[in-house]
């Protein structure tokens, strides 16, 4: 019979959240509730599985662990971007590759982040902590109104965000490589170069994907270059921040905080420096991570899974790989 893994399934919703019958019908199901760490446990846990369904970016698929999953004939992935999975390795191998297009269900990942300016701005996590542990009043906040908002990437979520800045009455400033003045415009802000949006605003907020020309966008240098009475939020991605450099910045008060939902890695280690840090508001990367979010992801892996497996692959960004004649043995 066909096998099915669905992965990272922390607190085990992918099989509430929609129906899997006609997955159901057709193969065998597992879901895998605990993250599974190293090639060699992957290779174990995964060796008897056809098809594997990830979410999001929770596992990568190097070269050399799809090598050894012989087995493995198709992987679903939950969301649009598929970084995680060495593509190229898969279309070698002849494994078919698919995303979901994410036409629906979005605007948690903004709505987080906005989260994070305020608890950070307003210190939040703290206060609740101090409450909580019989205290009362410890820091002091500051008001976004009137505050200026750096926002790098103005994509679907940056302009999300520019939205939300605009309704706090706050100015807004923009840069990513390609910016321009007009499409700064369209959506409230003003373009500047990198420099000058770090050096003058209050919250400094990343929007923009990981890539060899992104990866430590954000360093030494440029933390130096903001305000010490200023935060960092980062929903994007870990990488685009040095993270050694950033963990000094907080202690060495470069910076007044950070409002963090990615790390370097995930979940994040007991001992990881960002736990102890005072002047931070965590979240374990539950910026898409929402009832409707899943929703649309796992629908979509619905889909596409009994598609693949009835020889019809949807979706499919590896389309050379595809051939209509070739199946997973039943």
């Amino acid at each position: 019979m066909i096998r099915v893994a669905i992965l990272d399934d922390y607190i085990d919703v992918a099989r509430t959240l929609v129906d899997w019958s006609p997955v159901d019908a057709l193969a065998e199901v597992v879901v895998f509730t605990h993250k599974l760490t190293g090639e060699d446990e992957f290779v174990q846990a995964l060796a008897d599985f056809d098809i594997i369904c990830t979410l999001r970016e929770r596992s990568a698929f190097s070269a050399a662990l799809l090598a050894r999953l012989p087995r493995l004939k198709y992987i679903a992935v939950t969301g649009m971007r598929y970084d995680a999975i060495d593509v190229d390795a898969a279309t070698q191998l002849g494994i078919v590759v698919s995303n979901s297009e994410v036409t629906r269900g979005g605007g948690g990942v903004s709505e987080l982040a906005w989260g994070l300016v305020i608890a950070t701005a307003r210190n939040i996590a703290h206060e609740d902590a101090s409450i909580r542990s019989g205290g009362w009043q410890t820091r002091l906040g500051f008001t976004l109104r009137g505050k200026t908002i750096g926002i790098l990437g103005l994509g679907r979520l940056g302009s999300r965000m520019a939205a939300y800045a605009r309704a706090f009455e706050m100015k807004v400033l923009a840069w990513s490589p390609n910016m321009t003045s007009e499409r700064a415009a369209v959506h409230g802000a003003q373009a500047v170069s990198l420099t000058t949006l770090l050096a003058n605003s209050d919250v400094v907020t990343l929007h923009m994907p990981l890539s060899e020309t992104t990866r430590g966008l954000i360093g030494a240098a440029e933390l130096s270059k903001m305000k010490k009475t200023a935060v960092l939020i980062n929903t994007s991605r870990a990488g685009l921040v040095d993270q050694g450099a950033l963990a000094h910045a907080l202690t060495d008060g470069v910076i007044a905080g950070a409002g963090l939902d990615v790390f370097e890695v995930e979940p994040m280690p007991t001992a990881d420096v960002f736990r102890q840090l005072p002047n931070t508001v965590l979240t374990p990367h539950i910026g898409y991570f929402t009832s409707e979010m899943l929703k649309v992801y796992y629908e979509d892996a619905v889909e596409a899974i009994v598609a693949f497996i009835q020889g019809r692959p949807i979706r499919v960004v590896n389309a050379q790989v595809v051939d209509a004649s070739r199946k997973p043995t039943k």
